[in-house]
């Protein structure tokens, strides 16, 4: 151990007069973390501990603090060892300086295709998409997958996907719904370039052009208790690195929501600036990123969607709904 130790770090030691203490210890403290082969989530959430226990020791030791400590200390051993989700600790969303510039409701009893449209019709994974599954009623959007024997394109597994006509470059985007509740299909959130993201040349690592998942629900069969009530975020794009086959993506951790995802509303939004993609949930800060070569820099689509399976082992008789209260935006 201490033979690859040194190894790691002899490139480096020549060097350390150019850097301040802590400049030194966290060089070496990540190459050791990189010696551990976390995943990046995994890693993320031990620099997170390490930010807060920071804070934590130079402002005193109350009991309520302690406490709280106690618990970050429970999530990161969990996430270590299980990859069980973290709460978002972060700063609370402040919107000054942003005016909304779009907010649709659904209160009415058709989709507004003024504004809308059904994305993706025709085949995908393993099943279809189609306008039928995408319905307004009651002042929600409803996304439903479903199995239908005289569907638009014959018999198949059915669901719905939109996206706004207009894109958007920057900006605060945010949606307020409740998720399906089963395993198999899953909501979803996301932006995504009309150029082809996942094209080395083409993103050029992110910046002209990347997939941002501001959320992705996809743990409703996880095996653990705790990991059903979560999300993920996620930047995909290519051109990071030289692998040109292989699509780069960065998952910021999985995040606990607090509230039932399944049955009661949250909010899940992003804020997308000049440097940096920073996702929220209900309001609160879970993660801040730049994975890539920068954030995309040309405007990108905005998609709700109930996503469809590689394969969908169900009775017939199976259905599962995303509903969809309000999805906002605001700019600068």
């Amino acid at each position: 151990m201490c033979i690859v130790l040194s190894k790691v770090f002899s490139d480096d030691i020549i060097n350390l007069m150019n850097y301040d203490i802590e400049e030194v210890v966290f060089m070496y403290f990540d190459k050791f973390l990189d010696l551990l082969k976390l995943a990046f989530r995994q890693k993320a959430a031990v620099y997170d501990a390490v930010e807060f226990f920071k804070n934590f020791f130079s402002n005193g030791f109350p009991i309520k603090k302690i406490f709280v400590g106690f618990m970050v200390v429970i999530e990161l051993l969990g996430c270590l060892v299980f990859d069980t989700p973290l709460t978002p600790r972060g700063q609370e969303l402040n919107l000054d300086g942003y005016s909304l510039v779009f907010f649709d409701d659904f209160d009415g009893d058709t989709l507004n295709t003024d504004v809308w449209k059904h994305r993706g019709v025709g085949a995908r994974r393993c099943g279809f998409n189609a306008e039928s599954q995408a319905e307004v009623r009651d002042g929600n959007l409803y996304l439903t997958a479903e199995y239908l024997e005289d569907g638009k394109f014959g018999a198949g597994w059915y669901s719905g996907m939109i996206s706004l006509k207009q894109h958007y470059l920057r900006g605060y985007f945010e949606i307020r719904c409740k998720c399906n509740k089963d395993k198999g299909f899953w909501s979803a959130f996301w932006i995504q370039s009309p150029s082809n993201p996942y094209d080395h040349n083409i993103s050029q690592g992110g910046i002209y052009g990347a997939e941002i998942d501001i959320f992705e629900a996809m743990s409703a069969d996880a095996k653990l208790p705790s990991s059903r009530n979560s999300v993920t975020q996620t930047i995909h794009c290519n051109g990071w690195d030289d692998d040109v086959e292989n699509i780069d993506s960065r998952t910021l951790v999985k995040f606990k929501v607090g509230n039932d995802i399944y049955n009661e509303y949250n909010t899940y939004g992003l804020e997308w600036t000049e440097d940096e993609y920073i996702f929220y949930i209900n309001g609160v800060e879970s993660a801040r990123s730049s994975f890539g070569n920068g954030v995309s820099t040309i405007p990108e689509e905005v998609i709700v969607s109930l996503e469809l399976p590689g394969s969908a082992d169900f009775e017939k008789d199976y259905s599962t709904q995303m509903v969809i209260d309000y999805v906002k935006i605001y700019q600068k």
